[in-house]
């Protein structure tokens, strides 16, 4: 396609404009751009006698989608037009300049306000007439239909490959290393990475909200998944956030499975947690998201926000406080009371910290309970054996991790490359070796001491009996989050000023995780 700017022109500047949608094969000493490149100057060429000369400037995109026009040579190559630099744009297919009719339309727009003649040369047509204008629409329409035809394959193996359970790319998580030994890479997992994740998990269970998960990881210095790009740059490795750690505990692939929009599939990679505590996970973000976890934002430390009731009218009583001087009385009071006036309910403000004292008091009837103390006794026993289960499976975890590690090692040390990303990996391998066996022997104490405990007398019950030592050693988020857990809800009656309290079913086992019996 060729369009001359002034046929009478002296000189005419030629900007040649290659691109290539995939990085594959650029670092080759002769590659797909070189020869987009050495067409399109064989062509200014044989062009000499015309005063056609090509600019030194080289305007190459390498790995970038002619879908769009986000591409850092072709701003370029606009930006020099713009500037008057260029009289004539040469390429080596219409496609490489732009596979969007709509994108291709602004940029021969661009082209038309500043003279600037568009050449390529394999397609060799005149658009100054109609019929010419007509052909390279019909041809643009097809690159653009092309397009959208790789990029439908495309998406159709991804969708194919995560219903089949494979992982299809991308950046890499927390927990797991990407094995690229065999045929297609595939997720292994990452023993000490999985530890933590393990960890993280319970810590939002036990904490029940994103922040203070946030703080409890700063303070641990846990960072982010980092990893190193196939050019050798380092990626990740930063501390977690509110949205990093929502991330991680939403991410299916955890629980062993793979996600395809909004449908899950069995992946082909050894899960880190098992279904049960993910989709716990998954019922307490969905409470807080729901409005449920607004206990958690409790500045002044009121025990029973969201558990008392008015039995009068059934509406919440909520917590509130005036101040006489410096000294600040606490209150629960009927939210109809406070919205309609005090007429519009019969129960009167009591008192915060006479009430929040008797609720204290019944738990601690409940921890003195001995059959409370036997439950506990139980669930610690379960708890012991999973935690025992848990050991066990990071054992297996570390050797595998440890038979790969030394699997790439022996091949790199093999191979003939001695690059500086090679030598990299080498001293990367063989410290996390040294550190793997480490934590192997570190793991089999553990289960040493797991398997005594389960074994002898561990006075567990003894524990529990022990409330008010536990209780003076809780911050005061852990003792709200204690009593919203063991409490279900709190009934208070204006009629003969009477208090009920229903306790949470499942009493025995939130104690024992609510007083760090369980591991």
């Amino acid at each position: 396609m060729n369009r001359i700017k002034k046929p009478n022109s002296q000189e005419i500047r030629c900007a040649i404009y290659t691109r290539k949608s995939c990085e594959e094969g650029l670092d080759q000493e002769f590659n797909s751009l070189h020869a987009q490149r050495e067409s399109a100057e064989a062509f200014i060429a044989s062009q000499q006698h015309e005063g056609w000369h090509c600019l030194p400037e080289l305007y190459d995109d390498g790995g970038f989608s002619g879908g769009d026009m986000e591409r850092p040579a072709l701003s370029r190559l606009l930006a020099d037009i713009d500037a008057g630099k260029v009289d004539c744009v040469i390429v080596y297919k219409v496609d490489r300049l732009s596979r969007s009719l709509l994108d291709f339309s602004k940029i021969m727009s661009t082209f038309d306000e500043h003279g600037v003649s568009f050449v390529s040369v394999t397609q060799q047509f005149n658009t100054t007439h109609s019929m010419g204008r007509l052909t390279l629409n019909i041809l643009l329409s097809f690159a653009q239909f092309e397009r959208e035809i790789i990029g439908e394959r495309i998406r159709d193996k991804l969708a194919a490959q995560r219903r089949r359970g494979k992982w299809t790319g991308g950046i890499p998580v927390l927990g797991y290393d990407v094995d690229r030994s065999g045929v297609s890479p595939k997720l292994v997992i990452n023993a000490a990475e999985a530890r933590q994740v393990r960890s993280i998990f319970k810590l939002y269970l036990q904490l029940g909200s994103l922040l203070p998960v946030v703080e409890s990881l700063n303070k641990r210095q846990w960072l982010n998944k980092s990893w190193t790009t196939k050019k050798g740059l380092p990626r990740g490795g930063r501390p977690f956030d509110k949205p990093a750690v929502h991330s991680l505990i939403t991410n299916p692939i955890y629980a062993g499975k793979t996600k395809h929009k909004k449908e899950l599939y069995d992946g082909e990679h050894e899960s880190i947690i098992d279904s049960d505590l993910f989709q716990r996970v998954q019922t307490q973000l969905k409470q807080n998201s729901n409005g449920r976890g607004n206990h958690l934002v409790n500045k002044h430390g009121a025990l029973l926000k969201g558990l008392l009731h008015c039995k009068a009218c059934g509406c919440k009583m909520t917590h509130t406080f005036s101040c006489r001087g410096t000294k600040r009385y606490r209150y629960y009071k009927c939210c109809k009371a406070i919205k309609n006036g005090q007429k519009s309910c019969p129960s009167r403000s009591i008192p915060a910290k006479q009430i929040e004292s008797l609720i204290v008091d019944q738990i601690r009837s409940v921890a003195g309970d001995a059959k409370i103390r036997a439950d506990v006794d139980t669930q610690a026993t379960i708890n012991l054996t999973q935690e025992i289960n848990d050991l066990e499976t990071q054992s297996r975890q570390v050797e595998k991790q440890m038979k790969r590690d030394h699997a790439e090692l022996g091949r790199l040390k093999k191979s003939d490359s001695r690059s500086d990303v090679a030598m990299s990996r080498i001293d990367a391998l063989q410290k996390r070796i040294t550190q793997a066996e480490q934590d192997c022997v570190s793991i089999r104490e553990e289960i040493s001491k797991a398997h005594y405990l389960h074994s002898g007398d561990s006075h567990i019950s003894n524990v529990v009996q022990d409330f008010d030592s536990i209780w003076e050693s809780m911050s005061t988020h852990e003792r709200c989050r204690l009593v919203s857990l063991v409490v279900e809800r709190i009934d208070f009656d204006a009629a003969d000023e009477g208090i009920s309290v229903t306790l949470n079913p499942a009493v025995s086992g939130i104690l024992i995780d609510q007083q760090g019996v369980a591991v």
